[in-house]
């Protein structure tokens, strides 16, 4: 039994059932609560736990997983291009909300984090949640933050905006499918994305448009807001 789940195998063919299973349920209730990546986070870790198998004998498979995120983004791009007009036309104002979007996620994951009494380290490290998860982990690294705890915090962030995202815009008042996907996908990146694809197709466009540039920004705004608060 050892032998078989210290295989990388063994943390692929698990997360690919588990994930099979998860969607299966999601297909048939139509909760949002139960996303698929949500109810595959919580059975993997309770199967860990009850079997007591090491997370670092899953991580073998599932670390090559994590690295599929990279090219699943990339895919994006094909529904991006064919609505690539009707969004250019609006490149100001999606400029402006989604700079506006990344600067609004940072302040306020650090916000919480100090409030919350959290060290420096953690504070850098939550700092880019909103980002998917390559991007997020890259930026964690170089400003001197905890890769470790920067991914899961991602991924809960991804979870809640897929859960509550759509929900809450339109709670505020949000009508327009196109606000909407880039309200999601700059705060709660590819998880949130795949919810909006689900609901409309210029919706999920624009979440994938959104992920990207909210990557870009958030590369460029978070060594500068630390460089002007450390001053």
């Amino acid at each position: 039994m050892t032998e078989l789940t210290a295989t990388p195998l063994f943390g692929i063919a698990l997360t690919l059932a588990v994930f099979a299973l998860a969607q299966a349920l999601y297909r048939r209730t139509g909760s949002v609560w139960l996303n698929p990546v949500l109810v595959t986070i919580l059975a993997i870790i309770a199967l860990l736990l009850a079997t007591g198998i090491p997370y670092r004998d899953y991580a073998r498979g599932g670390d090559l997983i994590t690295f599929l995120l990279g090219p699943a983004v990339v895919a994006l791009a094909v529904p991006l291009y064919q609505r690539r007009l009707e969004l250019w036309q609006r490149k100001a104002a999606i400029l402006c909300g989604i700079l506006a979007g990344s600067l609004a996620s940072i302040v306020s994951a650090c916000g919480i984090a100090w409030l919350l009494g959290g060290s420096r380290d953690v504070i850098i490290s939550v700092a880019p949640k909103s980002v998917t998860a390559p991007i997020a982990i890259g930026i964690s690294e170089r400003i001197g933050g905890i890769p470790a705890l920067t991914a899961p915090v991602v991924v809960m962030t991804g979870c809640l905006g897929a859960v509550c995202g759509a929900e809450f815009c339109r709670l505020i008042g949000i009508r327009t499918h196109l606000a909407a996907g880039l309200a999601v996908g700059t705060a709660a990146h590819g998880i949130g994305t795949a919810r909006m694809l689900e609901i409309d197709r210029l919706a999920g466009t624009a979440a994938g448009l959104a992920i990207g540039l909210n990557g870009l920004a958030t590369t460029f705004l978070l060594p500068l807001l630390m460089v002007l608060v450390a001053g």
